[in-house]
């Protein structure tokens, strides 16, 4: 297994990738495998041989039985498990006759990804730290589409990641353009990582009107299709904030190197300026398929569904600076990754639970920023020395975020 570096997802000692050609049947495991990116994950592996090439250990989900069976039969995975453990009669029926070992239960779920080579994390949450820890143990190249594990406990995963050696391949496709862009022998010569943003669907609307903004009309990305929550996130540019802590963390890169522009046409996906001036982009139409193939095949390219750019229909990029008065959730955030230790923990519990008010017609769209910062003012921002003081420090903010919201 290759590990990973100090200014990149790479080996922690240094070391190139070996150059051995894969194995017919790679061991691989998807943990979250029935939301967006699991859906996929899955897409590309049938794209790129499927069962025949690759030996599916394990899929995850936390309660679609029906989803998971239908993934398991499919890919004829060894095993399916679902962390409700009230699921587990639905999904052992779905499997009945397929030669699929159904589980369940949380400690299942956390274990799934030991014995894979290759695991994509992409439980949603955090709620996937458990699995997602566990896997970066094993030493498995990890593909990691979690936010949560490197905002919430980022020292705790890459910690994991070098205990267990293997590498740590970015999914987002902002974090992995810049990996693809990286020149891993000119790391020192990198000024600046620049992240872009689409702006979500209300780039363009005044305060007045976002403040009415319902549900509906925050979950309609005009790029990118996702779930829920990630796109009230683009929305509110939480997520870009989430990716600039996560950003400085993969890459190893202080706040005053990190920046975002916003680019709605989503075509480049971010950029990596150097010392000579040059800038490094990664071009691709808005589509995970792409990502996700990159991390799969890593070292090497494999072919992906994903659609081809055709620059001369989209006839144009634009790019412009994000405004932060319309849009504070990127400015808490950067203040959380400068202020350290649980902030940014701090930042993605609070940002939680006010997404799922604004979705439950609790809150204002407008508020979600609101109570992230009111939260951060209000929270113990000591940082956690393990898993435990991880889960009771999200405890505490989810429930300061939620007396907030009640009060």
């Amino acid at each position: 297994m290759t590990e990973t570096g100090p200014a990149a997802p790479r080996a922690q000692n240094g070391a190139a990738p070996s150059a051995e050609p894969a194995r017919a049947r790679r061991r691989l495991a998807i943990l979250g495998a029935t939301g967006s990116i699991g859906r996929s994950t899955i897409d590309v592996v049938r794209s790129h041989g499927g069962a025949e090439r690759y030996e599916v250990t394990a899929l995850t989900a936390h309660s679609n039985a029906e989803a998971l069976a239908e993934a398991a039969r499919t890919l004829r995975a060894a095993r399916a498990v679902v962390a409700d453990e009230a699921a587990y009669p639905a999904l052992k029926a779905a499997l009945a006759g397929s030669g699929v070992e159904a589980a369940a239960g949380a400690a299942a779920a956390a274990e799934a990804a030991v014995g894979a080579e290759w695991v994509m994390a992409a439980v949603v949450g955090a709620a996937g730290l458990p699995s997602v820890l566990a896997a970066a143990r094993s030493g498995a190249d990890l593909a990691l589409a979690n936010k949560e594990a490197l905002v919430c406990a980022g020292d705790l995963m890459l910690e994991a990641m070098a205990e267990g050696g293997g590498a740590l391949l970015p999914v987002d496709s902002e974090h992995n353009a810049i990996f693809q862009c990286l020149e891993q022998d000119q790391t020192q010569a990198v000024e600046r990582l620049i992240l872009t943003a689409s702006g979500g669907p209300f780039r363009d609307w005044p305060l007045e009107r976002m403040a009415a903004a319902r549900p509906e009309e925050a979950l309609r990305h005009p790029n990118w299709s996702m779930g829920a929550k990630i796109s009230i996130d683009s929305a509110t540019m939480a997520n870009k904030g989430l990716e600039l802590i996560e950003a400085a963390r993969l890459f190893r890169m202080g706040p005053e190197r990190l920046e975002v522009v916003v680019h709605p046409q989503s075509v480049v996906h971010s950029l990596v300026g150097y010392a000579d001036g040059s800038v490094l982009a990664q071009l691709g139409a808005p589509d995970m398929r792409t990502p996700i193939a990159y991390a799969l095949g890593w070292p090497r390219r494999v072919a992906s569904p994903a659609p081809r750019l055709d620059l001369a229909a989209i006839g144009r990029l634009d790019f412009e600076a994000p405004d932060e008065r319309r849009f504070p959730a990127l400015r808490l955030a950067r203040e959380a990754l400068s202020a350290g230790g649980a902030a940014p923990l701090v930042f993605n519990a609070a940002n939680e639970v006010a997404v799922a008010a604004f979705l439950a017609g609790a809150v204002s769209f407008l508020q979600i920023a609101e109570i992230i910062e009111r939260s951060l003012e209000a929270s113990d921002l000591t940082a956690p020395s393990d898993l435990a003081a991880v889960f009771s420090a999200d405890e505490a903010a989810r429930a300061a975020a939620k007396g907030l919201i009640a009060a």
